[in-house]
């Protein structure tokens, strides 16, 4: 285990930081119930988009089947949060809809996997139809097309529910972010660079992108298991093609390969698609307009594939301070 160095130092006060303005932003509600909302869906669209980004910008797999994992994670918590009441119905049904969604992933992804392009978008895509259609089919379980309603809501207030979420993203984020830097992580991020070439090296690829496709649908469940407690009330239709869109958008937004971009576009669009509401319907062509402009004036992202590190962060300031000191 790496030592406490000051570069885990600096994050841990970041986030120690964000917890605080988090916490006495909504206790003293400068932070709204409105705007709760806006932040609760800001942090479930960073996990959804972070898991996406690793199939998409790190191993290079097109997929289109986030939407479908969701929908697993939600529902699983759901149901069983009506059978355990609490905090350990929430996090059993948690944990219930990841091992799901990573067992279907293993069991679609060896075989989608093989396939490129546009077709492992629609292989996905199709995998993620099939999810809703069995969901929309399963009877008195999951209530058909009026889904579930009532969902259980174990936290004793939003705030501590949305520490709580935080505490997830900053959990997942690290776990995303460590895999990438791990060698299986660079071996993805090879295959990503040239398939051929990293097969000759000696690398399984079926095996990397499929381990990567099953950390993406687990993001996705634990996602949707939020989204379902907060929101109370679950839909077939919450969890379409459209789903998979949107995270998609906030992906291409940020910059794919960039965890940083990742989370600073999940910000940027949450923001605007709340303060574009008083428009009304004419709030998703300025929406859309937004989302072309950067596509043309920064068709990489907002990012492209830099990152924010702490590190190089700190680095800066040092430079900073042996500059002022031979100046002196």
């Amino acid at each position: 285990m790496k030592q406490l160095n000051k570069t885990n130092l600096g994050w841990l006060i970041l986030i120690a930081l964000t917890v605080v303005v988090l916490f006495v932003g909504v206790s003293t509600n400068v932070i709204s119930p409105f705007y709760q909302i806006t932040l609760v869906t800001i942090l479930i669209n960073i996990i959804l988009a972070i898991g996406l980004n690793l199939v998409i910008g790190f191993s290079g797999q097109f997929s289109l089947g986030h939407a479908g994992f969701m929908a697993i994670g939600a529902y699983s918590g759901a149901i069983i949060g009506d059978k355990m009441e609490g905090l350990p119905g929430f996090f059993v049904g948690l944990l219930v809809g990841m091992v799901i969604s990573i067992a279907v992933a293993l069991i679609v992804g060896i075989p989608t996997l093989r396939l490129k392009g546009d077709y492992l978008a629609i292989a996905t895509l199709g995998v993620a139809e099939i999810i809703r259609i069995l969901i929309l089919n399963m009877g008195d379980l999951t209530n058909g097309a009026r889904g579930i309603s009532g969902i259980s809501f174990p936290f004793e207030s939003n705030m501590s529910f949305i520490l709580i979420l935080f505490l997830i993203v900053v959990i997942t984020t690290i776990i995303t972010v460590n895999y990438i830097h791990s060698s299986p992580g660079r071996a993805t991020i090879a295959i990503r660079e040239d398939e051929i070439a990293a097969e000759s090296m000696g690398v399984n690829a079926t095996t990397y992108k499929v381990i990567a496709f099953m950390i993406g649908a687990a993001t996705a469940s634990i996602a949707g298991s939020l989204y379902g407690t907060y929101f109370s009330v679950i839909t077939p239709g919450d969890f379409t093609f459209q789903k998979s869109i949107d995270v998609l958008i906030i992906v291409v937004f940020g910059g794919i390969g960039s965890v940083t971009g990742t989370v600073v576009a999940a910000v940027v669009l949450g923001v605007l698609n709340t303060y574009l509401q008083s428009f009304g319907e004419l709030r998703m062509i300025f929406y859309a307009l937004a989302i072309i402009a950067i596509m043309v004036f920064r068709p990489g992202g907002l990012l492209g594939n830099r990152e924010f590190t702490m590190s190089g962060l700190l680095k800066r300031f040092a430079k900073k301070d042996s500059v002022k000191k031979e100046v002196q």
